[in-house]
């Protein structure tokens, strides 16, 4: 696992792959880049170079304890300069729920830099009170009862890594990790904006696909569907669950694949480029 430095922290990644078709996988909230592993390896496989990243205070990336490090802003940044780092000019940029909202951010920061984008679940207007309530408890757990959570992490360091079924030990990573800072990316992301307004979204070029699912009202299906309505360039697809691209992936997997094909395409690049023009 490589890492670069942006404002001075220290940030990991690991690459898959190589050639010029570069994807970056973002993933969600308290979790990591492994949760990625799986997709990253079967995109590389059909020909991608991709990268995926840990957000600060994430995974192994450095994790600073002032909430002010924190926003979907600031992690949009560290995806930009990511590219920087690797000396990449253009890339689609796939992101799930948090990571989902900060490819949006990508969008929004360097338009130019963003040759598609893969929205998996986002969290917008419709999720908010869900957020709250689901997140809420958790930060004021991990701020007030640190002395609890931080017996709890030790308790899951002591399980060796990669013996449990690799997503019981995925989630076994965030339990590990020091709760101090992981309440600072909570409190950091509430008292942030959630992601570009709509005003910045229907502006967004690129040309994207939209993953959403039922049955779940911190991903509700309505928040990528009114995305999907709003983004000049995009469709939506409906996943049959939240696990479903973790637990059976083949089939959101091949229309991915058959997604970033398309955006490399020169035709469809060279209407996306006349779009961006006649905009402007």
């Amino acid at each position: 696992m490589a890492s670069f430095a942006h404002d001075g922290r220290r940030i990991a990644y690991t690459e898959y792959g190589d050639g010029a078709r570069t994807v970056v996988l973002v993933h969600g909230l308290l979790l990591s880049q492994r949760m990625h592993e799986r997709l990253a390896r079967a995109l590389a496989q059909r020909g991608n170079h991709v990268v995926t990243i840990d957000l600060l205070g994430h995974g192994l990336s450095d994790r600073p304890s002032e909430p002010a490090s924190y926003s979907t802003s600031i992690f949009g940044q560290q995806v930009v300069a990511l590219l920087d780092h690797l000396a990449i000019g253009e890339a689609i940029v796939l992101g799930t729920s948090l990571g989902a909202n900060v490819a949006l951010e990508v969008a929004a920061l360097a338009p130019a830099r963003v040759r598609g984008m893969v929205i998996e679940t986002p969290v917008l207007d419709q999720a908010l009170i869900a957020c709250l309530l689901a997140f809420g408890p958790l930060m004021i757990g991990l701020t007030f009862a640190r002395p609890v959570a931080r017996l709890g992490s030790l308790a899951a360091r002591a399980v060796p890594r990669r013996v449990l079924p690799v997503w019981a030990d995925i989630a076994l990573d965030t339990v590990r990790q020091d709760p101090g800072p992981s309440s600072a990316v909570l409190q950091g992301l509430f008292f942030a904006r959630v992601a570009p307004g709509p005003q910045e979204r229907r502006a967004m070029l690129a040309p994207t696909l939209v993953i959403g699912h039922r049955r779940d009202p911190v991903h509700p299906l309505s928040d990528a569907g009114a995305l999907a309505d709003e983004l000049p360039n995009a469709c939506l697809l409906e996943a049959n669950s939240l696990v479903e691209l973790r637990l059976t992936p083949e089939r959101l997997t091949s229309e991915i694949a058959a997604f970033l094909d398309a955006c490399w395409k020169p035709t469809r690049r060279g209407r996306h480029r006349q779009r961006a023009a006649a905009a402007s």
